[in-house]
Formats: C-alpha cells, structure tokens, sequence
C-alpha cells in the first residue's frame, strides 16, 4: 500500500512517482508493465527503459478535498511470462487542505426583539457559521462590522467564539425603533476567508413615557367682560411611546369658567365657556391633566394661569341706601357731621370715588348754604349753626361716581336730625305773663282745703325732655297754705282757712325744665283772702281760668262714636227684619200639600189657594198626571203618582219660570193594554221638547202631533184598536161646564187647566178655589161618573175574559 499527499490545490498534469514492482523471474518473465483502476482524478504513465520498467501517477482532475478527501486506487504489476502473472498495490490518495472556502452563516437575515430599557448583558440572538475547510481553515472568529454602524456597536456587542449578541448600551424606543446588525465570520485560513450576515433588532415599546403637554398662552390676561367662545390659549399633547400607550385623554381637573376643544388630534384650544367676573375670581389657575392608556396609564400636569383685568362694571356701593345724620344744635360751623363712604368693587380707577351733592331743596332752603361735601375723602362739613328751634330736620342726596369708563354712580339719602339742646328758659303764658303788672287772685275766707286758686301755664320752646316742665312754690318759712301741681301747675289751698293767717299771700311759682343743665322761669302771685265769693272782683286785666273747658276735639269724637254705634244697629236691624221675611216667604211658598181622600175613591190634592179634587176608578193600580194651574202660570206644576188608589207619591216639580212647549192642535194619544189588566199609556213630545222639575230631572213628555183632531182643536179622540175599550172618551175645555162651547187652541198656547193622566180611565173633576170661593169659570171634565162606572165594569169584563184565555193557553 502506498501512501501519497496531494494538496488539492496540485494543477492537472502533474505526475507522482509509484514504487516499483520486483519480480524474481528474470528477461519476459520480470515486470513487463502496471495497470491502474478507472477514476476520475488519476492516470497512470508507464515508461520502459530497458530492461526496467517504471509507472507515474498522473492527475488528470483537480481535487476537492471538501468533496473527497481520500481517493484510494488499485495498481496492477504485470510479468510478461505465460500465463503472465501479476502483483496488486494500493494507493492511497490523501488530499491537503486548502483554504479555499468562506465560512457560511445558518441564515442570511436574522430577526429578533429586544424590550426597550433591557438591562446589559442580555441576550438578543446567537448568529451561526460555518466553513467546509479543515483545520485552521475551518476555525470561525465573529465580530460586527464597525462601518457605518457606530451607534450599533454602542448598543450591541457579539463573542466572537459563539457569536452570541448582547445588549451593551440602553436600548430606547422613543430613540430607535429598529436596530440592523452586519456581523462578519472568518476563518483562521491564511488569507483568511470571511462571510458576512444581518441581524434585524426591533425595538418592544413599553409605557415608560408620560404624555408631554405644551401650552401657548395667547392671552396672559383676560378682560372680564370677554365673551364665550374667546380662545385664551393653545394646548398640544404629545406621547412620545406608541400604539395604544400614546393614546392620550385630556381634560381639566378643577372647575373653572373655561373649556378645552378640539382642533386637531393632540390640539386643544382652551376658550373661555362662562361669563367671568372679577369682582368674584381675579385669577384662574387651570389645572389641565393628560393620561394616556397604558397599563397602569401614566399622566402629565400643566397648570395655567390666566389674570382676569378689571372692567367698570360696578357703581359705588353705599352701606345703606339711608344714611341718618345727628346734628347738636349750635354745633361749630366748619365742623365734619358725617363721613360718607362708598366702594366700589373694581379696582384702580375704576373703583375711585368722588362725591357730590346730587339735589338739595327742602323748605326753600338751599342746602348747599348749610353743609358742603369733599369730593375726595366724602366728608360733610356744616357751614352754619343749626337751630333746633328753627329747623328740626333737612334731607339731600349724596352721588357717588367712579373714575371709570364710562363712569359709574350710586345715590344714597342723607337725612340731618338735629338735635334740641336745652338752650330756652321756660316761657310763662298769658294771663300771668305781662311784664310790669301786678298778678292777684282773690279765694274766700270760708274756702276748703283743695280750693282751686288759678292755674300757671308755661311753655319751653325746646323738646323732648328739656320741655318736660315741672312746677314748685317758693314760698316763706312756715307759709303751708297753698301748694301747685308739679305737672299740672294748678295752685290750691292746703287746708281751710284760720284766723292767724295773713289776708295777703305773696306767691313766687317756679318754672323749670328738665335739660342739663336746668332752665327755669318765675312768675308771683298775690293770693287775697276776702270774707265771702261775694267780694272776690274780677281783675280789671284778665278773666282767670278755673277749671279745664270741655274741648272741641272731645265733642267732634263723642259725635263720631255715637253716628258710627247708630248706624250698625239700623244695620244689624235691617238684616234680621230681611232675613226673617225670607224664611217668611219661603215657607210660604214651598208650604207642604194637603192630600184628602173620600170614602168614593177621590182625593182632594191643594197646595197654597187652589184644590183638586181627582176621581177615579178603583181598579187604578198605577197612574200620572200633571198639573198646570191656570189663574197662577209661576207656581210650580206638580207631578203625581197614585200607587194602587191609596197611596200618593210626590214626584217632581216643574220650574215655575219655564213655560212648557204645546204643539199644534193636533193631538194623538196611544195606549196600551198591559199584562193584568192595568191600562199604561205614555205620551210623547214632538220635537223632543220635554219639561223638567225643579233639579232638572226629566219629568213628563207631552204627546205627539198628529192629524187626529178636527179643525177646532177642542176634542181630540183615541184611535180605534190601541188597546183602550169601546167606550170612547173625550177631552174638553173651557170657561163653563160640560155643555160649554169648546175653545180654540193656537200652536204653542197651554190649556187653562191642564191634567193628562197615562193609565186607565179615570174620572177626574177639578175645582180651583180663590180666596175660599169656588170658580166655576175654570172647569174641565173628562166623562160623567156614570159612564166612568160602566166603563170599569166592561174593563172587568173584558179582563176577566182575557185572563181566562190566557189560562186556557197555558193549560
């Protein structure tokens, strides 16, 4: 076996010396020639030098060591004896390495994620290379390309045995969202060979950014008198992560008079939504919160201020819309009674106030000339002394006006009060105040104790209590005889008279008020005692007052009294006399009916004046008539039922006001023949005309209009076959009896006396009584007695023969 190592990078051509074959025969017999198997690499070239033969392995193929690394062969020796024989060797062919492959990666594109903020060191993705070489050549080094990609090599770095990609730096979504890595693999070959692969990196997003809010204010302040809809600042969102987590809400937290709108997507204007007042808020601060919707949602704040400027929208206000002023009479002129003050609720000069006197004239008195006003500071100053005396009150009104514009004013009413001081000295009124004169007044010896003596009178022109007066004797030691009202200023003896009192008495009366300091005022009077009322002289001067007159004042209120007491009684008569005489007349009116019956089955029916007398037969079970009267159109008409001939029932009354509606001459009344025996009719109105009672309840219908009647219209006669008997009857009226010409009745007139009676014939007979007298002008028969007999004996018949018949029919 030989071995041979040929490098596979040997060209074509070249040729490999073989061993030798020996053989012991010698001449033909020795080693003629060699033989080699087919392949597709090798040949084999024979040489003969002489005796000597030699063989060379020829390539005839390039080798691929990676395809075939051993070739091995089969070399054949020949003798040329006969039968030639022959010897085998093999060859084995080991081919050499060359580096002539480039590593190969797994793939050409690698992709992969990494999480945004992962820590250092991990792990992204292992890339993989391979390289069909041997050896050296075959051994992979990885690293990543440093061209063009230094912010790569700042985020990622590989081990360059396993090719293992880590994280280096910090990864950062909102920076860059995909990372392209170019790793490089080479071999240890000499050159080396390399290959070169990309690995994609996307970039996971994570909520890890809060929404970012811009604010561009356009108005830093704001007038209050703005209006809604005024657009004050700009606000923009913006989330830097993405999907979902930049999603963003915005909206303003705390409760101001504004609003955000959408503009567009993350832009929001903010405007003002309600009217603002300044005077209430003068700074917003607007608190607007942006969230996005990430898990858990992260959020951002931004807080607006907006400055609200003044407007004069507010007058000076005063305290009060009255102001009272107290005033000292003979106060200091110049001196400051009142300080007006009015604010207003705007600021700089819109709220600066000047006052002025808006109107002053009270009892032709200008006030201008008592009091003047700063217009600055308000201060209202007396320019004279006030007398109470004089003038007790005045009024003017103040104006208030702002500085702003246009200038706002209020008015406030000043009312002066002045006020009495005790400046007057009581004044003694007439007849004891004549300067120079001498006052006496002369009482009898015989007077009693309590004996009026006169009666001082004084006034104080001040008021209140400094005209409170009050009255004292100033008298001698030992003088007990006389004394005075303190209130009342009435001089009276204290006791009787004695023989060791002087016949003259000097009295002084002193007057005082009582203000701060007193006042007071004297008056003297004489008293003389004389021996009897006989020689007590009038005073040539005056005619004193001794008792208190009865005022006209009193008499006026005594008048009045007594008028106003007269009047309510005749009143309060008249109403009881006009009460009393309407139940009067009530009772009268509404007085209860008198039913009498008769032993022949009548019954007289009267009520106030008039009486019925009604007759019928007494096999009447149920019956109805109407009663009209005649002399009498306004009292009530009367509907009567007769139960069975003994019984009366009330059943309505028709309203005296309204006349009941009669149709045209032309009556016709239908009956019936009910079950038993009992006769019923009923009667009808033509045109639905029907006539009520009292409460508007539907009493009876008149009967129908028909052409039955004659011309005259006095007789109207049933129709043969409707179920009354042969014995016809008539109806008849007027002013005589039975043999009485008929009257004529017009369309719409109402018969005298009137009875319609539904049910079996009945004899009915009526008599109207006036005044106790009978008045045979009105009476109306219907039949005589006698053929109200024969007719209910023909009616028993005639039942009896029905009831029999219907008893043979049911049997």
């Amino acid at each position: 076996m030989q071995n041979l190592y040929i490098a596979e990078s040997t060209l074509p051509g070249v040729k490999f010396a073989l061993s030798e074959a020996t053989d012991s025969d010698v001449g033909r017999n020795g080693v003629s020639t060699y033989k080699l198997n087919q392949n597709e690499h090798f040949s084999l070239a024979v040489h003969k030098a002489g005796a000597s033969v030699s063989a060379e392995l020829v390539l005839q193929k390039a080798l691929d060591r990676e395809k075939q690394p051993v070739i091995t062969m089969t070399l054949t020796a020949v003798d040329g004896g006969s039968p030639p024989k022959s010897g085998t060797s093999q060859l084995v062919v080991n081919i050499l390495d060359n580096n002539d492959n480039i590593p190969i990666f797994s793939e050409t594109l690698y992709k992969t994620k990494v999480i945004e903020n992962a820590p250092q060191g991990t792990v992204l993705i292992a890339v993989n290379a391979t390289d069909a070489d041997a050896g050296l050549n075959s051994e992979i080094v990885y690293s990543l390309r440093s061209k063009d990609q230094d912010h790569v090599l700042d985020m990622f770095e590989i081990e360059s045995q396993t090719g293992v990609i880590t994280v280096k730096g910090n990864v950062d979504y909102e920076e860059r969202r995909v990372f392209e890595i170019r790793v490089e693999a080479s071999d240890k070959g000499q050159p080396p060979m390399s290959a070169h692969c990309k690995v994609l990196v996307e970039v996971v997003d994570l909520n890890d950014n809060p929404p970012e809010i811009t604010v561009t204010s356009l108005h830093n302040t704001v007038k209050e008198d703005v209006k809604e809809g005024t657009v004050v600042a700009l606000v923009s969102v913006l989330d830097r992560d993405g999907g979902r987590y930049g999603d963003v809400s915005i909206q303003i937290k705390n409760k101001v008079p504004l609003k955000l709108e959408a503009n567009y997507r993350n832009y929001y204007s903010l405007l003002v939504d309600e009217a603002l007042d300044r005077e209430k808020v003068s700074n917003y601060n607007i608190t607007i919160v942006a969230t996005d919707k990430g898990a858990p949602p992260l959020s951002s704040t931004s807080i607006v201020s907006i400055l609200v400027s003044d407007v004069n929208d507010n007058p000076p206000v005063f305290p009060e819309p009255i102001i009272n002023v107290y005033v000292n009479e003979n106060s200091p002129t110049g001196a400051v009674i009142k300080t007006i003050t009015a604010t207003d609720a705007d600021i700089d000069m819109n709220s600066q106030v000047r006052y002025s006197f808006l109107q002053y004239n009270t009892d032709s008195l200008q006030v201008s000339a008592m009091v003047n006003i700063n217009s600055e500071t308000g201060d209202i100053v007396s320019l004279q002394s006030f007398n109470h005396e004089e003038m007790k009150t005045f009024q003017f009104k103040v104006q208030a006006t702002d500085s702003g514009v246009p200038p706002l004013s209020s008015n406030v009413t000043v009312n002066v009060f002045i006020l009495d001081e005790n400046d007057n000295s009581p004044a003694i009124l007439a007849p004891y105040s004549e300067h120079g004169s001498v006052n006496s007044e002369s009482i009898p010896y015989s007077a009693e104790a309590g004996y009026f003596v006169a009666k001082i009178r004084a006034v104080d022109a001040d008021s209140g209590y400094n005209a409170l007066l009050s009255y004292h004797l100033s008298e001698p030691k030992g003088n007990n005889l006389f004394r005075v009202g303190t209130s009342t200023g009435e001089i009276r003896t204290k006791r009787r008279m004695s023989d060791n009192d002087l016949k003259t008495h000097p009295l002084v009366v002193l007057v005082s008020d009582n203000g701060e300091p007193s006042l007071s005022a004297t008056v003297s009077i004489d008293v003389v005692v004389v021996e009897s009322t006989a020689d007590i002289q009038t005073q040539f001067r005056h005619v004193p007052i001794k008792e208190e007159s009865f005022s006209d004042l009193n008499l006026y209120l005594l008048i009045a009294i007594v008028s106003v007491s007269v009047i309510f009684l005749l009143s309060l008569i008249s109403l009881i006399a006009v009460k009393y005489h309407r139940t009067d007349s009530s009772f009268s009116r509404y007085s209860a009916p008198m039913i009498t019956t008769h032993p022949d089955g009548s019954w007289s029916y009267s009520k106030s004046t008039q009486q019925y007398d009604v007759c019928f037969s007494s096999d009447t079970l149920n019956s109805d008539m109407v009663v009209f009267p005649a002399l009498f159109p306004q009292v009530d008409a009367e509907l009567i039922s007769i139960n069975g001939g003994d019984t009366f029932t009330r059943t309505q009354t028709l309203p005296n006001k309204e006349k009941p509606k009669v149709p045209n001459a032309d009556w016709r009344y239908s009956a019936s023949l009910r079950a038993g025996g009992v006769m019923q009719s009923s009667v009808h109105m033509e045109e639905s005309s029907v006539m009520q009672g009292a409460q508007g309840v539907l009493v009876q219908n008149w009967p129908t209009v028909s052409s039955a009647a004659d011309g005259e219209g006095g007789e109207v006669s049933p129709p043969m076959g409707a179920g009354v008997d042969s014995n016809s009857w008539h109806f008849r009226y007027g002013p005589g009896g039975p043999g009485a010409p008929p009257q004529h009745l017009k369309p719409g007139e109402v018969p005298p006396e009137a009875f319609i009676i539904p049910g079996s014939p009945a004899i009915i007979s009526i008599r109207q009584n006036q005044g106790g007298e009978d008045d045979k002008s009105d009476f109306i028969t219907f039949g005589k007695k006698e053929e109200a007999k024969k007719k209910k004996k023909k009616k028993k018949e005639k039942k009896d023969k029905k009831d029999k018949g219907k008893d043979d029919g049911d049997e």
